[in-house]
């Protein structure tokens, strides 16, 4: 028999039945297992949209920075354009020695000179080679003849078809080398030793004889002997000295006891020439002058203006001409 609950007394026919038989049931939904909230974030309405262009990158602005002075620009090493014809009239009233000209007794000398200063240059001494490439003339006072023997020695020396000499006007106050050889100065040691900048190579004067070059004193300064002493004269003959090697640079400086420079600039020399004027240049100058160009190790003498020749030897006269 099936089991069923008491039917409850008092209560309605419809009750009783209810409480017997569960006519809702059709129409209750079974209760659901609890289970633990969770909150799902609603997902946001996807929305079609042309695509938008890129951000432009704008590079974050640098901060300002104190404006630094430009550096000078450096002038290249050039050679100069410059190039001059040698007045052979004016060598020839100067009484210097003239290119292809028939040998003369002065020309015989000053060849015996050149050997003596070449087999300098050559000699294995103590001495760097580039400073042997560079050679002295001076004398002890003015009018001794020393720019007459620098240029003369210049001539001689352009005629070695092995070599190209460099004839440096060094007597700053009074320079008078190219105006002999009828050539207009212009820049020259003094500038390119004033300015670091400056190339002195590009200042060199070119002359129509192959083997002949001209520097130029320069500029007028109070200051050339201090300039000389300095670092930059190093450099600055150095560069001279390399730019060929073949070179060989010849100064004709001021007399040693009327200016400085010539015993700074015995310095920087190999070689130092000194003219001694025949019945002029007197014995104690002479000493002087020599321990003014103690800096030099190697101190030679020449004579000018001699008249009389103890061996009774006349250079010239082999070749038909006069001395």
């Amino acid at each position: 028999m099936t089991q069923h609950k008491p039917i409850r007394t008092g209560a309605s026919l419809l009750e009783r039945a209810a409480e017997i038989y569960d006519f809702s049931s059709g129409q209750r939904v079974a209760p659901v297992a609890e289970q633990p909230l969770v909150v799902e974030r609603a997902r946001e309405p996807v929305v079609l949209r042309e695509p938008e262009p890129e951000p432009v990158q704008v590079a974050p602005r640098a901060e300002p920075q104190p404006i630094a002075k430009a550096p000078e620009p450096v002038r290249p090493r050039t050679t100069s354009a410059r190039t001059v014809s040698i007045d052979r009239d004016k060598l020839r009233e100067g009484g210097f020695i003239l290119p292809d000209a028939p040998v003369s007794g002065l020309a015989e000398e000053l060849r015996l000179i050149k050997r003596q200063l070449l087999a300098g240059v050559s000699g294995k001494t103590g001495i760097s080679e580039e400073k042997r490439r560079r050679i002295l003339i001076c004398s002890a006072q003015a009018d001794e003849g020393k720019t007459f023997c620098a240029l003369n020695l210049a001539l001689s020396l352009a005629s070695e078809r092995d070599l190209e000499v460099l004839l440096v006007d060094g007597d700053f106050a009074k320079p008078e080398a190219l105006a002999l050889l009828g050539v207009e100065s212009g820049p020259g040691l003094v500038d390119a030793l004033a300015d670091p900048r400056a190339d002195a190579e590009s200042m060199i004067i070119r002359t129509d004889l192959g083997g002949l070059s001209l520097l130029p004193a320069g500029r007028k300064a109070n200051n050339v002997p201090e300039l000389l002493a300095s670092e930059r004269t190093a450099q600055v003959l150095a560069a001279l000295t390399d730019a060929n090697p073949r070179r060989i640079v010849l100064f004709d400086s001021p007399p040693a006891l009327m200016a400085s420079p010539a015993s700074v600039l015995a310095g920087h020399v190999g070689q130092a020439l000194v003219v001694v004027r025949a019945d002029q240049t007197v014995e104690s100058d002479l000493k002087e002058t020599i321990s003014l160009l103690s800096a030099c190790s190697e101190v030679a003498l020449v004579l000018n203006g001699a008249g009389f020749a103890a061996s009774g030897r006349r250079f010239g006269g082999y070749y038909g001409n006069e001395s």
